[in-house]
């Protein structure tokens, strides 16, 4: 830990009194004392008040990530390892560690870290400069903490591929941390099993997010008709097809997605129910329209439109487009899986877009369920950032 001290200015750091644990440029008032960007600075207010502990880095605009609010704390690897081990526990109590997401950044207090189980293989996502210092130690405390379990980790690989690193100052990274390994890992989860590619596949090689809500489609689709899109490597249209759906088509823009699917769809057994196209969904939806094609289940799980608040807007239309769209698909009494992994499309905004959707498409909506991420991933409130998927499944209802 560095000797420097960063106070702010007087009116600012309300988010993080509040909880949070972000620190921007323009609400530091000075920084004195030596320190180089990825050490740990004091933080006190315009009075000279302690408010903590945190990674500095003046290349990004989130200049402080905070670590600790305890003026006693000493962060040293013992530090790291005991967060590592009160994540761990967390994952054991509330849900199935097979595969999940054993660290989630500031949701588990260690701020700029994404770290992903897929059965015995690490996959690391370092997205702060503070914290990439600490990587090999925190990435040393889990396997041992997972040791001490009986879990034997065979490999990890590193994914700091994503262009947030750019805004750090940083270069995007994958790659072996330690001995090469196979890369194609093989999963199950509710019941289905996948093959992922931590390697090529999208971010860490698989969303374990939407594992709940993947379950909670089961029951929906047992003898039905159903359409999935942006089904990427074919998670929601397996768990249809494996909880008895009659037939299910699954649209994704990516052929290497889709092939993945496929081979998803013949590690199940499921070749002859399950089905796979490659095509732009939003092109592919008027055309099925025109067609006369309904569904009984119709599934929208698109990737993020917005990654900033400044594209929001434009955000709004093709949330609302998707809807009417696949609104437009579902039988009378069917039902509608909808959902939005970005963060800046936020819940309320999200709810307006389905009502005005649900209009334009002059259909009446029955909520059945709202959810969220996965409990792997923990929304820890004040530090909203960690909060980013919303969920529904409403039926589907003609005007009367």
């Amino acid at each position: 830990m560095s000797q420097a001290i960063c106070t702010l200015k007087k009116g600012e750091g309300r988010t993080i009194k509040a909880g949070g644990m972000w620190i921007y440029d323009n609400e530091i008032d000075s920084i004195l004392g030596s320190f180089e960007n990825g050490d740990i600075v004091a933080v006190h207010d315009f009075d000279g008040y302690f408010l903590g502990y945190g990674f500095i880095n003046t290349k990004s605009k989130i200049t402080i990530r905070l670590l600790s609010r305890k003026k006693d704390a000493v962060i040293d690897e013992a530090f790291m390892e005991q967060r590592v081990r009160d994540a761990w526990e967390y994952r054991k109590q509330t849900i199935d560690t097979s595969s999940c997401r054993l660290i989630f950044g500031e949701a588990d207090f260690l701020p700029g870290i994404v770290i992903d189980k897929f059965s015995d293989v690490l996959v690391v996502e370092s997205l702060a400069l503070g914290i990439d210092k600490w990587k090999p130690v925190i990435v040393e405390a889990l396997k041992k903490v997972l040791a001490e379990d009986g879990i034997t980790i065979r490999g990890v690989y590193e994914r700091s591929d994503a262009k947030v690193r750019l805004q750090e100052g940083m270069e995007r990274y994958k790659g072996f941390i330690g001995e090469p390994f196979d890369t194609k890992v093989e999963i199950v989860e509710n019941g289905v099993h996948y093959m992922v590619d931590v390697e090529d596949g999208q971010k860490t090689g698989f969303f374990l997010d939407q594992k709940n809500n993947r379950a909670a489609i089961h029951r929906f689709c047992k003898d039905k008709k159903v359409l999935d899109c942006f089904t990427h490597t074919g998670s929601f249209a397996l768990n249809a097809g494996i909880a008895g759906a009659e037939s299910v088509l699954g649209v994704d823009a990516s052929e290497l997605a889709v092939e993945q699917a496929r081979e998803n769809a013949g590690l199940n057994g499921l070749e002859d129910r399950v089905q796979f196209i490659c095509a732009d969904v939003f092109e592919l939806l008027p055309e099925l329209e025109k067609k006369g094609e309904q569904f009984d289940v119709v599934i929208l799980d698109p990737p993020a439109f917005t990654k900033s608040r400044n594209s929001v807007k434009n955000a709004v239309k093709g949330y609302r487009e998707i809807n009417v769209r696949g609104l437009k698909l579902v039988k009378n009494g069917g039902f509608l899986v909808t959902c939005s992994c970005s963060h800046f499309m936020e819940p309320d905004l999200f709810a307006k877009t389905i009502r005005e959707a649900a209009n334009g498409a002059h259909k009446r909506l029955r909520q059945v369920e709202f959810r969220t991420q996965a409990c792997d991933h923990p929304i820890l409130w004040a530090a909203d950032q960690s909060y980013y998927l919303k969920f529904y499944i409403f039926q589907v209802c003609e005007d009367r």
